[in-house]
C-alpha cells in the first residue's frame, strides 16, 4: 500500500486576519486649547511632585515648608507680643529668602523640560494638535505659577496673622498687595531664566548646577561690587550695578515703585528714573526668555 504523500504547504495558506476590535474615534476633538491646559496642569502638578513618586515630592514640599515657616514664626511672635507691626515687610520677605527660591527653581526647571529633551519626547508633543508656542507657554506659565504659589503663600500667612494680631487693616492690605506684585514679577523672571538655562542641556544634573550658578553667582558678584562702590562713596554706581542680577533687579523695582526698603548697601535703592530702567530691563529679560525658548523648541521639534 502506497504511503500518503504530504500536501505541499504554501506559506500564504498560514495567513490569518484577526479582528481585535480596534475602532476609530468618533467623539469630539478637544483641540489645542485642551492640550495646552492639560500640559500646563500636569507641569504645575509635577512642580510639587504631585502624580509622581514619593521621592519627587520631598524637595519641593520641604522648600515650601521652609518658605512658610519663618512667616508663621513671625506671626506667632507678633500676636504673642502684641506688636504694632510685622518684623518684616511683605516686599522684603522674598528678598530675604531668595536662596530658597533659587534652589526651588534650580530643582524644578530641569524637571520641567530636561526630561523631554533627554528622552526626545518633544517631537511627540508636536505630532498632536499643539504648536511650539503652546508648549512654551504651558511650561513657562506652569513654572511661574508654581513659583508664585511658593512666594505668595508665606505672604498670605503674614497677612492673615497681621489681621489676627489686629494690626491696621488698610496698611496691611496695601503692603500685602505690593508684596503680591513683587513676587509675581519675580516668578515670571526666575521661571524664564530657569527654563532657558535648563533647556540648553538634557542632563538634569547639569541643568541644576547651571541654574544655581546663574541665580546665585550673579547675586554674589553684584552684591560684592555694590559693597565696594558704597565703600568708595560711589553711591550712584550702586544702583546701576544692581541691573546685572535677577534678585537685585526685583529689589530695585520694588524699592523704586512699591515703597519697599532696599537691600542695597546703605539702604538706598534706585531713584524713579533709574527704577524705570529696572522695569524695562526686567520686562525685557522676561520677553527675551520667552523668545529664546521659542527659538530653542522650534529647532528641537523639527
Amino acid at each position: 500500500m502506497a504511503a500518503e504523500q504530504p500536501t505541499a504547504t504554501v506559506p500564504g495558506d498560514q495567513t490569518r486576519i484577526h479582528n481585535i476590535g480596534y475602532r476609530s474615534y468618533d467623539g469630539p476633538r478637544l483641540g489645542r486649547a485642551y492640550a495646552r491646559r492639560s500640559l500646563y496642569s500636569q507641569s504645575l502638578r509635577g512642580a510639587y511632585g504631585l502624580g509622581r513618586s514619593a521621592k519627587s515630592k520631598v524637595l519641593p514640599m520641604l522648600l515650601f515648608v521652609v518658605m512658610c515657616l519663618p512667616a508663621a514664626i513671625m506671626v506667632a511672635v507678633a500676636v504673642a507680643t502684641k506688636a504694632n507691626d510685622l518684623p518684616v515687610d511683605y516686599t522684603r520677605y522674598a528678598i530675604i529668602l531668595q536662596a530658597v527660591i533659587s534652589l526651588y527653581v534650580a530643582s524644578q526647571a530641569p524637571q520641567s523640560v530636561s526630561r523631554d529633551l533627554r528622552f526626545k519626547t518633544v517631537p511627540l508633543y508636536f505630532s498632536r494638535p499643539i504648536e511650539t508656542s503652546d508648549y512654551v507657554r504651558a511650561k513657562y506659565a506652569s513654572l511661574a505659577s508654581a513659583l508664585f504659589i511658593l512666594t505668595a503663600a508665606p505672604l498670605l500667612v503674614l497677612y492673615v496673622g497681621a489681621l489676627l494680631a489686629k494690626l491696621d487693616f488698610a496698611d496691611q492690605t496695601k503692603g500685602f498687595a505690593q508684596g503680591l506684585v513683587s513676587v509675581a514679577l519675580l516668578s515670571l523672571l526666575f521661571a524664564g531664566l530657569g527654563l532657558v538655562v535648563a533647556s540648553v542641556t538634557p542632563r538634569r544634573g547639569f541643568g541644576i548646577a547651571a541654574v544655581i550658578a546663574v541665580l546665585t553667582i550673579t547675586y554674589g558678584a553684584v552684591s560684592t561690587l555694590q559693597a565696594i562702590a558704597d565703600v568708595q562713596s560711589s553711591s550712584g554706581a550702586v544702583a546701576w550695578i544692581g541691573l546685572f542680577s535677577p534678585i537685585t533687579l526685583i529689589d530695585g523695582v520694588q524699592s523704586a515703585f512699591l515703597g519697599a526698603t532696599s537691600a542695597f548697601p546703605g539702604g538706598v535703592g534706585p531713584s524713579n528714573g533709574v527704577g524705570a530702567v529696572y522695569v524695562l530691563v526686567t520686562l525685557g529679560l522676561i520677553a527675551g526668555c520667552y523668545g529664546l525658548l521659542m527659538r530653542r523648541y522650534k529647532k528641537v521639534g523639527l
